[in-house]
């Protein structure tokens, strides 16, 4: 969680998490001074307000209120997993063919 920090500090934050944490990072912001941090994470979110046009052009998804992000995150995980399923099975599958 940052608050009153540069756009560079974030940003600066987010590659620190994604460099030490080794795991996906989700950057959730609602402004432009938030578009670096938006810009240097894996997943980018932003709440979506009318006078927010540029962190919205930068993010991955927006979603119309913060109480929407759970829903948010439950389905694109599910698809997150299915696809990483259905391509495991079928690089298991094209390495059965071959090796026949």
């Amino acid at each position: 969680l940052c608050y009153r920090m540069t756009p560079s500090n974030k940003a600066e934050i987010v590659k620190l998490v994604k460099k030490s944490l080794k795991g996906k990072v989700l950057a959730i912001g609602d402004g432009a001074n938030d578009v670096p941090m938006i810009q240097c994470a894996d997943n980018e979110s932003c709440s979506l307000l009318i006078q927010m046009f540029k962190a919205v052009m930068a993010s991955d998804f927006a979603i119309a209120r913060f109480r929407f992000l759970r829903t948010l995150l439950m389905v694109h995980g599910h698809w997150c997993y299915d696809r990483l399923a259905r391509t495991f099975l079928y690089f298991l599958y094209k390495n059965a063919v071959m090796s026949e």
